[in-house]
Parts: C-alpha cells; structure tokens; sequence
C-alpha cells in the first residue's frame, strides 16, 4: 500500500515542469538553509550560555578557593605562633614545677632535721631538768652520795664553772656519812651547791620551754610554706594540663587546617585546568560557530541569487513558452522521470517511513519523504550524510554524558562533604557557646566570692581598728586609773597617818568631847573600796590587753586564710578569662568556617540545579536515547543496503 502511495506522489509531480521542479527544490533548500541557521544559532545560544555559567562558577569558586586558602594559612600561622608560645610556657611551668618541688623537698629535709635535733635538745633539757631536780632532792634529804655526784656531772648541757664547782663539792665531800652527827655543818657545805642546781634546773626548763617555742614557730612556718608550695604545684600542674591540652587542640587544628589546605589547593588547581581546558574549547567552538554562519549565510544567499536567475524571463519565460509541449508528452516524461528512479529507491522511501512511524522518528519520516523525490545518488548521499550525522550526535552525547557524571558526581561528593562539615561546625559552635556560658558564669561566681572576700576582709579590718581603739583606750584609762587610784590612796593615807597622832596634840575646844583625827572609821571602807578599785582596774588592762592579742591574732588568721582563698580563686578566674577568651577566638573562627562552608555548599546546590537540565533525565534516559538512535542508524543502514540492491535482513 505504501509503495502504491510513492507511485501516485510520483505521477502527479511528473506533471510539474523542469523549472519550476528545479525552483521548487531550490526553494527547499533555501528554507532548509536558513531553518538549519536558525537552529544552529540556538543550539550555540544554548552552548554559550553554558560556557560562560560553567565559566562564571569555576571563576567563583576559584575565587572562594584562593580566599579559604588565604584563611588557612592564616589559621595555620597563628597555630605555629600558639604553639610555639604554649610550649615556651610549658617548659617554663616544668620549671617552676621543679623549683616548687626542689624548695618542698628541701624544706622538708630541713624541717625533718630541725624536729630531730629539736627531739634530741628536748631530751637532753629534759634530763638534765630531771637530774638537777633529783638532785636537788637528794641533797635536801641529805642522801646525795657519790655516785649521785658523778651521775650529776654527766650532765651534757652544764656550764663549765658549774661544773667544776660541783667537782669541788664532791671532792671536800668524799667519804661524807649521811648519818655523821655534823648536820648543820653539812647543810653550810651543801647551801651553795643547791643553789647552783636550782639555777640550773631553771635554767634547763627555760632553754627547754624556749626550745619548744622555736619548735611551734618552726612547724607553723614549715606548715605555712609546705602549704604555699604544695598549692603552687598544684596550680601548675593545673595551668600545664591546662596548656598542654591547648597545645594538642591547636596541633590538630593546625593538621586539620593543613588537610584542608592541601584540599583546598587541589580543588582549586583542578578548578583552574577544567576553566583553562572549558575556555579553550568554548572558544574552538564559537569560531566553527562564526565559520559556519558565514557559510550557511553564503550558501544562502548563493541560492536565493540563483533562484532569483531561473525566476527571470529570461529562463521562466522561455520555459513557459518551449516546454509546455514536453508536459503534454506525460507518457515520455514519466517514462524519463520512472527511468531516473529505481525501484529500490521506491522501496527504500516505503521502508524509511514504515521505520520512522513505527520509531516515532522524525529524522526517518522526513527523510523518506526526499527519497520518494531526489534523485537515486543524492539519495545515498543524504542517507550516508545522516547516518555520520548520528553517529556524530551520538559520540558528542556520549562525551555529554561522561562528562556529565563527572560533574554530578563530584558536585554529589561536595554536597555531601560540605552537608557534614556544616552540621560538625554547628554541633562546635553550639558546644562553644554552652562552654563560654558556663565560664562567664563560673567567672561571675568567683568574682562575687572575691567581691565578697574584699568586702569581708574591709569589715573585719574595720571592726578590728574600731575593737583595737577601743582597747587602746580601755588600756590607757586603767592605768591613768589605777595611777590616779594609788594617787588617791596614798593622799588618804598620808593623811590619816598623820591625823591620828597631830589631833591627840592639840589644844582642845570646850564645845568638844573628844579630840577630832578624821573620819578614821569611814576612811577604812573607803580605802578598802579603792584597793579594789584599783585591783579592777589592773584586772582591765591585763583581761582587754589579752583580749587585743587575742582579736588581733584571730584577725591576722583570718586575713592570711582569706588572701590565700582569694589568690586561688584569682588565679582560677584569669584561667578560666584566659579559656573564654581562647574558647571566644575559636568561637569566631567556626562561624567563619560555617559562613565560608554554607556558601560553598550554597554554591554546589546551585551548580546542581544548573546540571539538571542538560544532565539529569528529564521523561527520556539516555539510555532510551542511545537505543532510538541505534535503531535509527540500523534502519539508515538497511536503506543504503536496499538502494544497493541487497535484500532486506
């Protein structure tokens, strides 16, 4: 049916004449030429678009690269300078360490040295206390013999004038008999040498209670720089964990800032060789572009120019004139028309639109139609054109395609990356900002308690100036009372004194009874009352003068324990200043990175969205491309084979 259908198509254009075929054909090509033309320029419109898009966004991110590899560098500066000041600090807190427990461990020796001799001093005090007061004893009871004697004279801390004196003692006294009837003799003898002992006992319990003095002062400061030092250790060893933790941190940021670098550099040299190789071969393109147009736009015009000759009289007119009589000749004209067409040729058109109907081919049905009309060797020359058309299309949208899954997927890979990095920077900074909270708070804690400590220590100073005043005062009240008292009573008692015996002299009145001496039975309560006035006032100065020194040592404890407390929680608060500040620093770099992130992944999204279009299937794969495009080509194939004269397959 359908070669029948070409058969009847090929009668009724037989009745066209020559010119007027050959005008129809030209005018054919002239909008073909100009159809094609049009179509190039908005498939390189298209082209060009993506040329400079693609350029635009390798440019950006170039830019954006260059810009992160700046900050990297500067991030890994600043790391190298903090490292190298946190290690410098560290081998100094090493050193102080060292000193701290140098300076312990000696004092520790010298204290444990100074106990011991103080242990053997106390012993020896305390024998000799106990053998002169033996001693004393034994020669009061009259029963110090010589062997008592030599066991005094062992004595280790005795003067040597005592000790001779001794000696002297007990060689007068040698063979002396406790029960010799010269008693009194032997208490004349023994008076001195008692008297030496007694001093020496006293003398022994003042060097033992002086020792034992020295000993309290010695283990209070021992205590009060035992204590000093150990804090100072432990705040090193706090303030060198501390550094030395910054100084890991700061090394893994500086590795990961390195990573990055070396990434980043690598992303932006690749950058830089695909824009390199983009522009190049945007460029190659857009000169085929401008050659091709001036062709089309030549040939164009070439046939527009030659349709315009056969138009003319001097062609037209002479074919309207002579060549009528060759149209009434049908029968010789269609027998020329069917000798220049085969039947293979007629056979081809039928295969062709049967394969473009049944491929939904656009490309087969319009072809099938040239066949049916062109001449036998333009035909093949048509088909073979478009079969290397095809294949050419097919090797450009493989090479689209390749590149096309390079780009998605690297574009997939930095979403993904950039995606997780986001969130990581998110879940720091959210860390960060909790961590600096929570400093701030504990600063603000630690500088109420030290606000709290000043205002403290200020109170008790002034009530200790108050308390110390009023002491003062109290003290110097009592003694100008007890001097004003004495005063007083000596006044009285010179009086009555002389009262008593100048009255009993006198010439006396006859209104009187009785001679006047004072009142000498009231002056008695009186002075009495004043003797204990004054004992009061003595009992005043000495209770407020311990109570002074009682205040005054409690107020000195207080403040020691309180300026300690306060230098600990100072030192903790510029630690914990010092981490907010460093935690703050930090704080800022992460909202950088995460700004600097967000817009590269930002950028990927938006490189994406533009690969959908010419990348990303759209209701026909390439895959359902490739195999339409197969079949075109086959079908091409099997026509050429058929103009050729092969049977079909």
């Amino acid at each position: 049916m359908k070669i029948q259908a070409l058969t009847v198509v090929a009668a009724s254009a037989a009745s066209v004449t020559p010119v007027q075929k050959v005008i129809q054909l030209m005018n054919g090509m002239l909008e073909k030429g100009k159809e094609e033309k049009h179509e190039e320029q908005v498939q390189f419109a298209a082209y060009k678009t993506w040329c400079d898009d693609t350029a635009t966004e390798k440019t950006r991110a170039i830019k954006e690269d260059n810009e992160q590899i700046d900050s990297l560098e500067a991030v890994i500066g600043k790391c190298e300078a903090d490292i190298s000041k946190l290690t410098k600090e560290i081998a100094q807190l090493d050193e102080d360490i060292s000193v701290y427990e140098g300076d312990l461990k000696a004092a520790t020796k010298v204290r444990k040295m100074e106990h011991e001799d103080y242990l053997a001093t106390h012993k020896d005090l305390t024998e000799s206390v106990d053998a002169t007061a033996g001693a004393i004893a034994l020669i009061k009871k009259k029963m110090f013999d010589k062997k008592a004697g030599a066991a005094l004279l062992q004595i280790p801390r005795m003067p040597e004038a005592d000790r001779r004196k001794l000696q002297s003692f007990l060689s007068t006294s040698e063979g002396y008999s406790m029960a010799a009837p010269e008693a009194a003799a032997y208490e004349d003898h023994t008076g001195g040498i008692i008297e030496i002992l007694e001093k020496l006992h006293d003398k022994f319990e003042d060097e033992r209670t002086e020792a034992e003095k020295e000993e309290s002062n010695s283990k209070h400061a021992f205590e009060m720089l035992s204590q000093d030092l150990t804090n100072s250790i432990s705040t090193s060893k706090d303030d060198r964990s501390d550094k030395a933790q910054q100084k890991a941190k700061t090394a893994q940021r500086e590795a990961d800032a390195k990573g990055d670098l070396q990434d980043t550099v690598t992303s932006r040299d690749d950058d830089q060789a695909y824009l390199d190789d983009l522009s190049a071969t945007c460029k190659s393109k857009s000169d085929d572009f401008e050659a091709r147009q001036t062709l089309r736009a030549q040939e164009i015009e070439a046939i527009e120019k030659a349709i315009e000759i056969i138009s003319s009289g001097a062609v037209s007119g002479a074919a309207d004139k002579h060549l009528p009589s060759l149209v009434q000749q049908g029968s010789a004209l269609m027998q020329l028309r069917s000798n220049s067409r085969s039947p293979n040729q007629v056979r081809v058109a039928a295969f062709l639109h049967e394969q473009g109907s049944k491929l939904n081919s656009r490309v087969l049905s319009a072809l099938a139609l040239r066949v049916a009309d062109d001449p036998f060797k333009q035909v093949k020359k048509m088909i073979k054109d478009l079969i290397v058309r095809l294949l050419e299309e097919a090797n450009e949208e493989a090479e689209q395609k390749g590149w096309c899954d390079t780009e998605l997927s690297t574009n997939e890979q930095t979403r993904k990356e950039k995606t997780e990095a986001v969130e990581s920077l998110h879940s720091e900074i959210d860390e960060l900002e909790a961590s600096i909270a929570k400093l701030s708070k504990q600063v603000s804690e630690l500088s109420n308690e030290i606000k709290e400590m000043d205002e403290a220590v200020a109170k008790a100073t002034s009530i200790r100036n108050e308390e110390k005043e009023k002491n003062t005062e109290t003290i110097k009240d009592a003694k100008e009372a007890q001097v004003a008292v004495e005063q007083a009573l000596q006044v009285l008692k010179d009086f009555y004194a002389k009262a008593g015996e100048a009255t009993a002299l006198l010439q006396q009145p006859e209104i009187f009874d009785k001679p006047y001496q004072g009142q000498q039975g009231e002056s008695g309560g009186v002075v009495g009352m004043l003797e204990v006035i004054q004992s009061d006032f003595a009992r005043l100065e000495t209770e407020t003068k311990a109570s002074e020194d009682q205040s005054q040592a409690s107020y000195e404890k207080f403040v020691e324990d309180t300026t300690v407390d306060k230098t600990a929680k100072q030192k903790d608060v510029e630690y914990k200043n010092n981490k907010k500040d460093e935690e703050t620093e930090e704080l800022g770099e992460a909202k950088a990175d995460l700004e600097s992130t967000q817009k590269e992944l930002d950028s990927a999204l938006r490189y994406y969205e533009k690969l959908k279009p010419s990348c990303v299937d759209a209701g026909v794969s390439y895959e359902e491309r490739v195999a339409r495009r197969k079949e075109e080509i086959e079908s091409l194939q099997e026509a050429l084979r058929i103009l050729n004269g092969e049977d079909m397959a």
